[in-house]
Protein backbone atom coordinates (compact mmCIF):
# COMPACT_ATOMS: atom_id res chain seq x y z
CA UNK A 1 0.00 0.00 0.00
CA UNK A 2 1.10 3.57 -0.72
CA UNK A 3 0.48 6.31 1.83
CA UNK A 4 0.27 9.68 0.08
CA UNK A 5 0.26 12.71 2.37
CA UNK A 6 -0.43 16.28 1.34
CA UNK A 7 0.70 18.93 3.81
CA UNK A 8 -1.26 22.01 4.84
CA UNK A 9 -3.11 23.77 7.63
CA UNK A 10 -6.71 22.92 8.58
CA UNK A 11 -9.47 25.52 8.60
CA UNK A 12 -11.15 27.84 6.12
CA UNK A 13 -8.65 30.63 6.74
CA UNK A 14 -5.85 28.61 5.09
CA UNK A 15 -7.85 26.90 2.31
CA UNK A 16 -6.37 28.58 -0.76
CA UNK A 17 -2.93 29.56 0.45
CA UNK A 18 0.58 28.69 -0.70
CA UNK A 19 1.26 26.50 2.36
CA UNK A 20 -1.81 24.38 1.52
CA UNK A 21 -0.74 23.31 -1.96
CA UNK A 22 -0.25 19.75 -0.60
CA UNK A 23 -3.90 19.63 0.53
CA UNK A 24 -5.01 21.09 -2.83
CA UNK A 25 -3.05 18.44 -4.75
CA UNK A 26 -4.44 15.64 -2.60
CA UNK A 27 -7.98 16.86 -3.23
CA UNK A 28 -7.38 16.70 -7.00
CA UNK A 29 -5.80 13.23 -6.67
CA UNK A 30 -8.83 12.06 -4.67
CA UNK A 31 -11.24 13.51 -7.23
CA UNK A 32 -9.40 11.89 -10.16
CA UNK A 33 -9.52 8.48 -8.48
CA UNK A 34 -12.96 8.68 -6.84
CA UNK A 35 -11.57 8.58 -3.29
CA UNK A 36 -13.34 10.37 -0.46
CA UNK A 37 -11.07 11.95 2.15
CA UNK A 38 -13.64 12.09 4.93
CA UNK A 39 -12.57 9.90 7.84
CA UNK A 40 -10.82 11.30 10.90
CA UNK A 41 -8.02 8.99 12.04
CA UNK A 42 -4.46 9.43 13.31
CA UNK A 43 -4.88 13.22 13.75
CA UNK A 44 -5.69 13.43 10.03
CA UNK A 45 -8.42 13.39 7.43
CA UNK A 46 -7.92 10.18 5.47
CA UNK A 47 -9.39 8.37 2.51
CA UNK A 48 -8.80 4.81 1.31
CA UNK A 49 -9.04 3.73 -2.29
CA UNK A 50 -7.18 2.38 -5.28
CA UNK A 51 -4.93 3.92 -7.91
CA UNK A 52 -3.94 1.72 -10.87
CA UNK A 53 -5.29 -1.28 -8.95
CA UNK A 54 -3.06 -0.63 -5.92
CA UNK A 55 -4.39 0.21 -2.49
CA UNK A 56 -3.63 3.76 -1.33
CA UNK A 57 -4.28 5.85 1.75
CA UNK A 58 -4.57 9.60 1.20
CA UNK A 59 -3.69 11.63 4.31
CA UNK A 60 -4.22 15.29 5.20
CA UNK A 61 -2.67 15.88 8.66
CA UNK A 62 -4.86 18.14 10.83
CA UNK A 63 -2.18 19.03 13.37
CA UNK A 64 -1.20 22.29 11.64
CA UNK A 65 1.84 22.29 9.41
CA UNK A 66 4.61 22.44 12.01
CA UNK A 67 3.40 19.25 13.75
CA UNK A 68 2.69 17.17 10.61
CA UNK A 69 5.08 14.47 11.82
CA UNK A 70 2.87 13.59 14.80
CA UNK A 71 0.08 12.53 12.45
CA UNK A 72 2.29 10.66 9.99
CA UNK A 73 4.08 8.82 12.78
CA UNK A 74 0.71 7.48 13.96
CA UNK A 75 -0.19 6.47 10.39
CA UNK A 76 3.12 4.70 9.79
CA UNK A 77 3.04 2.96 13.20
CA UNK A 78 -0.51 1.72 12.56
CA UNK A 79 -0.04 0.43 9.00
CA UNK A 80 3.55 -0.83 9.41
CA UNK A 81 4.24 0.15 5.80
CA UNK A 82 7.75 0.50 4.37
CA UNK A 83 9.06 4.07 4.57
CA UNK A 84 9.66 3.99 0.78
CA UNK A 85 5.87 3.71 0.34
CA UNK A 86 5.23 7.06 2.00
CA UNK A 87 4.95 9.98 -0.46
CA UNK A 88 4.75 13.54 0.88
CA UNK A 89 3.52 16.48 -1.24
CA UNK A 90 4.29 20.01 -0.09
CA UNK A 91 5.14 23.59 -1.03
CA UNK A 92 8.76 24.71 -1.43
CA UNK A 93 9.80 28.37 -1.45
CA UNK A 94 13.33 27.43 -2.57
CA UNK A 95 12.34 26.43 -6.12
CA UNK A 96 10.62 28.55 -8.80
CA UNK A 97 6.85 28.94 -8.78
CA UNK A 98 5.21 26.29 -10.96
CA UNK A 99 8.12 23.84 -10.76
CA UNK A 100 7.48 20.24 -9.65
CA UNK A 101 10.43 18.30 -8.27
CA UNK A 102 10.33 14.66 -7.21
CA UNK A 103 13.01 13.05 -5.04
CA UNK A 104 13.44 9.57 -3.57
CA UNK A 105 14.73 10.91 -0.25
CA UNK A 106 16.60 13.82 1.27
CA UNK A 107 16.73 16.42 3.99
CA UNK A 108 13.79 18.55 5.10
CA UNK A 109 15.42 21.74 3.85
CA UNK A 110 13.78 24.89 5.21
CA UNK A 111 10.25 23.42 5.41
CA UNK A 112 8.95 23.14 8.99
CA UNK A 113 6.33 20.50 8.12
CA UNK A 114 9.00 18.28 6.61
CA UNK A 115 11.33 18.90 9.55
CA UNK A 116 8.56 17.65 11.83
CA UNK A 117 8.06 14.52 9.71
CA UNK A 118 11.76 13.68 9.50
CA UNK A 119 12.09 14.20 13.27
CA UNK A 120 9.05 12.08 14.19
CA UNK A 121 9.78 9.28 11.71
CA UNK A 122 13.52 9.42 12.44
CA UNK A 123 14.10 9.01 8.72
CA UNK A 124 14.30 11.06 5.52
CA UNK A 125 14.31 7.98 3.27
CA UNK A 126 10.87 8.56 1.72
CA UNK A 127 9.81 10.03 -1.65
CA UNK A 128 8.55 13.57 -1.83
CA UNK A 129 6.92 15.82 -4.42
CA UNK A 130 7.77 19.51 -4.02
CA UNK A 131 5.73 22.25 -5.66
CA UNK A 132 7.67 25.48 -6.15
CA UNK A 133 6.41 28.70 -4.62
CA UNK A 134 9.44 30.76 -5.62
CA UNK A 135 11.63 32.61 -3.17
CA UNK A 136 10.69 36.07 -4.43
CA UNK A 137 8.65 37.85 -1.77
CA UNK A 138 8.26 41.30 -0.26
CA UNK A 139 6.87 40.22 3.12
CA UNK A 140 7.70 38.04 6.11
CA UNK A 141 8.00 34.32 5.28
CA UNK A 142 5.05 33.37 7.51
CA UNK A 143 2.78 35.92 5.82
CA UNK A 144 3.97 34.80 2.38
CA UNK A 145 3.33 31.06 2.81
CA UNK A 146 -0.07 31.58 4.46
CA UNK A 147 -1.08 34.17 1.85
CA UNK A 148 -3.26 33.65 -1.19
CA UNK A 149 -2.09 33.26 -4.78
CA UNK A 150 -1.42 36.18 -7.08
CA UNK A 151 -3.07 36.22 -10.50
CA UNK A 152 0.29 35.32 -12.09
CA UNK A 153 0.84 32.39 -9.69
CA UNK A 154 -2.65 30.93 -10.09
CA UNK A 155 -2.20 29.61 -13.64
CA UNK A 156 1.28 28.25 -12.95
CA UNK A 157 0.15 26.50 -9.78
CA UNK A 158 -2.98 24.98 -11.29
CA UNK A 159 -0.73 23.26 -13.84
CA UNK A 160 1.78 22.30 -11.14
CA UNK A 161 -0.95 20.75 -8.98
CA UNK A 162 -2.17 18.69 -11.93
CA UNK A 163 1.38 17.51 -12.70
CA UNK A 164 1.96 16.65 -9.03
CA UNK A 165 -1.25 14.59 -8.96
CA UNK A 166 -0.21 12.78 -12.16
CA UNK A 167 3.26 12.19 -10.69
CA UNK A 168 1.66 10.64 -7.59
CA UNK A 169 -0.31 8.26 -9.78
CA UNK A 170 2.85 7.42 -11.72
CA UNK A 171 4.76 6.58 -8.50
CA UNK A 172 2.02 4.14 -7.49
CA UNK A 173 1.66 2.59 -10.96
CA UNK A 174 5.25 2.57 -12.25
CA UNK A 175 7.60 3.48 -9.39
CA UNK A 176 9.55 6.53 -8.26
CA UNK A 177 12.26 6.34 -10.97
CA UNK A 178 9.70 6.49 -13.77
CA UNK A 179 7.90 9.38 -12.08
CA UNK A 180 11.17 11.31 -11.69
CA UNK A 181 12.00 10.81 -15.37
CA UNK A 182 8.56 11.91 -16.55
CA UNK A 183 7.66 14.74 -14.18
CA UNK A 184 10.90 16.41 -13.04
CA UNK A 185 10.50 19.06 -15.74
CA UNK A 186 10.79 22.76 -15.07
CA UNK A 187 7.80 24.82 -16.06
CA UNK A 188 8.67 26.93 -19.13
CA UNK A 189 7.06 30.06 -17.70
CA UNK A 190 8.97 29.64 -14.44
CA UNK A 191 12.18 29.10 -16.39
CA UNK A 192 11.56 32.23 -18.49
CA UNK A 193 10.92 34.28 -15.36
CA UNK A 194 14.18 33.00 -13.86
CA UNK A 195 16.11 33.88 -17.04
CA UNK A 196 14.61 37.39 -17.11
CA UNK A 197 15.58 37.91 -13.47
CA UNK A 198 19.16 36.80 -14.17
CA UNK A 199 19.30 39.23 -17.08
CA UNK A 200 18.50 42.15 -14.80
CA UNK A 201 20.97 41.17 -12.04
Amino acid sequence: MYIIAGLGNPGRRYENTRHNIGFITLDLLAERNDIKINKIKHKALVGEGRISGQKVLLVKPQTYMNLSGQSLREVMDYYKEDIEHLVVIYDDIDIPTGTVRIRKKGSAGTHNGMRSIVYDLQSDQFPRIRIGMGGERKMALRDFVTGGFTKEEKGLLEEAVERAALASECIVAKGIDKAMNEYNIRHKAAEKKDDEKKGTD
